[in-house]
């Protein structure tokens, strides 16, 4: 089953979110052991970039072992900009997971993917899922 990995997933490993960190773990957990299966928006990588200091790239490396990331374009993009979303930076998380084929795009920001054209679930939701 193919999945998105949304940013706040990755940022909650790297930065070990106390409240969220054994779920999204989990998540990252199946990804690994489940090679293809899992991809991440071109864009979350800079973010995490952005967050993580002083440098994330062996973090990013490491987790390119296993994980993909979506290959997107200008036309992805522009269907970014034409879905019915309020945050663009959520509407370019679904439109990677579209160009990637993901069944669920996984993220704990449930209330702004309702919308969604990619089913969003959160990372417990994810687990119960594939167990």
């Amino acid at each position: 089953m193919k999945i998105l990995i949304d940013t706040d997933i990755l940022l909650d490993v790297a930065l070990r979110r106390s409240e969220f960190y054994a779920h999204s773990a989990a998540v990252l957990s199946w990804a690994e052991a489940n090679p293809g299966q899992a991809a991440v928006a071109w864009h979350s990588l800079s973010n995490l970039a952005y967050m993580i200091k002083p440098d994330a790239r062996t973090l990013i490396a490491d987790l390119l072992d296993f994980v993909e990331v979506a290959q997107v374009s200008t036309p992805d993009m522009h269907a970014a900009l034409g879905l019915p979303m309020k945050d663009l930076e959520d509407a370019m998380q679904v439109a990677a997971a579209l160009s990637f084929g993901a069944r669920h795009l996984v993220t704990r920001n449930l209330p702004d993917h309702r919308r969604s054209a990619v089913p969003a679930l959160a990372p417990q939701a994810f687990l119960a899922l594939v167990e």
